[in-house]
């Protein structure tokens, strides 16, 4: 089957080896696998994560906990404050078709979610979410948090079940032991936080952290009950810069042709923003590595067109070659999809719905 060019492409094996040494390593370090699916946003691919060892999946949006539960998903946590009385309608037509936990940073949210709760006669299950250093959202961990849930638990319709947290500043260090430094310390203030939270009567039982990141060091996670890594699935190339993957491990690339030669050294091919993503790179200006070509520089986006440059004395590129990018952030190219197209052992094995795709509310 001839796929017209650009295209975004998954070697399954490769995916299911990514999933398996996950779903391993966390287990060695007594920690359950509940995957983030915003990296791939297909039903076939959450329950291949949930078929090979995980407990279930985490949404970032209620539209894709929507998508996922009507895929017959039965364990969703929506890892986004749900406020509003629209989304507050959806979340009670959606808690009976599964298990839907979510989180709370506000008094605001939390009696929301009091009164769905109260409504369907089943308290609603909620984790406060700690703010893990970069202020996205989250109450501060220790007396804070303690604090926070006391100010909430008078509320009749939910059972606050765990603490998360999301620590993004891991992205910023370069060594293995900078990486190890920043998990351990997401494991301490989790467990701490939930230690000071039972001795004053909670009954704190899910502790939900980890990152593709710090779960590449599960050890350092230890205590967690939960990690929702998501990009691990695929990686790309900011995981291989970062340290955590190598180019063997790369399950999603775009294969893409090249249109145009306008002069010696210089090259277009046909993938630009709209497939590609303009997000960057953490060590250089490039947008994505160009497969078994490392003198070949990815240097700039238009939305339909990308730029390459390169020694012409290195390297011939003519109009009509075909060749695989390693984009830079890999969980934003299905979003920009209606399929992405599956691959084992070189062979087309046939499309994969990005069935939540744009489902970003």
């Amino acid at each position: 089957m001839e796929i017209s060019t650009p295209f975004v492409w998954v070697d399954l094996d490769k995916v299911e080896d990514n999933i398996a040494a996950m779903v391993a390593r966390l287990n060695k370090a007594g920690i359950g696998h509940r995957p983030h699916i915003k990296a791939h946003k297909t039903v076939e691919l959450a329950k291949r994560e949930i078929e090979l060892g995980g407990i279930g999946i985490t949404t970032a949006k209620l539209s894709e906990a929507e998508v996922m539960a009507a895929g017959g998903i039965k364990d969703i946590l929506v890892a986004f404050p749900l406020l509003g009385e629209e989304r507050l309608a959806r979340l009670k037509a959606l808690l009976p078709q599964a298990r839907i936990s979510t989180i709370v940073d506000s008094r605001t949210v939390a009696e929301g979610l009091s009164r769905v709760g109260q409504e369907l006669g089943r308290k609603v299950e909620v984790l406060i979410e700690i703010d893990g250093g970069i202020h996205r959202g989250g109450v501060l961990p220790g007396e804070p948090a303690l604090k926070f849930a006391k100010s909430i638990a008078d509320l009749p319709g939910i059972d606050i079940v765990g603490l998360m947290v999301y620590v993004g500043q891991i992205y910023a260090e370069r060594t293995e032991a900078g990486i190890r430094a920043v998990a351990g310390q997401e494991a301490k203030m989790l467990l701490e936080t939930r230690d000071l939270l039972n001795a004053n009567g909670f009954n704190i039982r899910v502790l939900s952290g980890g990152s593709t990141a710090s779960s590449a060091y599960a050890d350092e996670l230890r205590g967690l009950t939960e990690s929702r890594a998501g990009n691990f699935i695929f990686f790309d190339a900011n995981a291989i810069r970062f340290g955590i993957a190598t180019e063997a491990d790369i399950a999603l690339k775009v294969r893409t042709m090249v249109v145009s030669t306008p002069q010696p050294g210089y090259a277009t091919i046909d993938a630009g923003s709209k497939t590609l993503t303009s997000d960057g790179s953490i060590t250089d200006a490039s947008f994505g590595l160009v497969c078994g070509m490392p003198g070949v520089e990815l240097v700039k986006l238009n939305e339909e067109h990308g730029f390459l440059r390169y020694d012409p004395a290195k390297y011939q590129l003519k109009v009509g070659d075909i060749l695989d990018v390693i984009p830079n952030h890999c969980c934003v190219l299905p979003n920009l999809c209606d399929h992405i197209y599956g691959f084992r052992g070189g062979k087309f094995t046939g499309k994969i719905s990005v069935d939540a795709r744009g489902k970003n509310y």
